[in-house]
């Protein structure tokens, strides 16, 4: 597993590359560029902000520039809309406020997910097996756009519980209709995977060997159901966590979080290269590290895997 764990590490290197590769082509293929505003600029000035941040010179040394800025010092560079600030600087804002309320609606989303999962698919077609696919069908219809604002309404407006946005410094009551209205759905997607893939292992033959041996209910449940049935879930989260702590732009704004999905729309429309391309690298270095620790715990759930 060690030898595959190594592997997997140094092949992440040039997918960053690639990935590094394309994204700087695909902004820079796009019209316009950060000093593109409604008033036009005096040429001169365009040229002379060019040439400041090296937006003059040929895109191949630009790019080479900017990979041994990463490389070298782990600098991202400046950001070309926010003058006096750094890529390093607004991610290291905005990044914590998304991990801390992402990874709370992740264990949110998991918890409840794979609970209400089990429970409907040991007691299949009972209250609390309507209850589970019900509610699971209601909060995939809810994505987020819609329930951030129901739940400000209901208990904002409505019953004055919790305030409407900000962020305080990462106060419970901020964080709690963030933390519900990110995760619900993902609840939702992890229930009925839970259900069906539970079901399916309860009706194999080492669970009817199990019970025929007379083990209680919990010891086949947790012992020699769970963790088979948990390998399509899984597969599942880890991009699911990685899309909850990079931000939700709905979330950042609707609820005034500041987190890094706001900086990542702001930079796009303002066509802040710099931070564009460290929010996508910070994403595509996160989903590939827990794709390989997703990768690493189906040997941890399925002793027939083997690296």
């Amino acid at each position: 597993m060690y030898s595959y764990t190594l592997k997997r590490t140094l092949g992440a290197i040039p997918t960053l590359l690639a990935l590094v590769v394309i994204s700087f082509l695909l902004m820079h293929a796009a019209p316009g560029g950060p000093f593109t505003f409604e008033k036009q600029l005096p040429q001169q000035v365009i040229d002379n902000l060019n040439a400041k941040y090296g937006l003059d010179q040929p895109l191949y040394v630009q790019m080479a520039r900017y990979v041994w800025g990463i490389v070298a010092h782990f600098d991202f560079g400046p950001s070309f809309v926010y003058k006096d600030r750094t890529v390093n600087e607004i991610i290291a804002q905005g990044f914590p406020v998304t991990l801390q309320y992402g990874g709370w609606a992740f264990l949110f989303a998991v918890v409840f997910g794979v609970g209400l999962g089990v429970a409907a698919a040991v007691r299949q077609n009972s209250l609390i097996d309507y209850f589970a696919v019900g509610l699971s069908i209601v909060a995939s219809v809810l994505p987020n756009f819609v329930l951030a604002p129901i739940l400000v309404l209901i208990f904002t407006v409505g019953l004055h519980w919790l305030p409407g946005g900000g962020w305080e410094g990462g106060d419970w009551k901020h964080q709690v209709m963030p933390i519900i209205a990110m995760s619900t759905a993902y609840m939702a997607s992890i229930t009925r995977m839970m259900r069906s893939s539970m079901l399916e292992v309860l009706n194999s033959n080492h669970i009817r060997t199990a019970r025929a041996k007379g083990l209680p209910t919990w010891k086949v449940i947790l012992r020699h159901a769970l963790k088979p049935s948990l390998i399509p879930v899984l597969s599942y989260l880890g991009p699911v966590f990685v899309a909850m702590i990079t931000g939700s732009v709905v979330i950042d704004m609707y609820f005034s979080t500041a987190g890094i999905g706001k900086f990542f729309v702001d930079a796009a429309l303002n066509r802040d290269y710099a931070v564009m391309m460290g929010v996508t690298l910070l994403a595509g270095g996160l989903t590939i590290l827990f794709n390989l620790i997703v990768d690493l715990l189906y040997a941890w759930v399925d002793p027939k895997v083997r690296y």
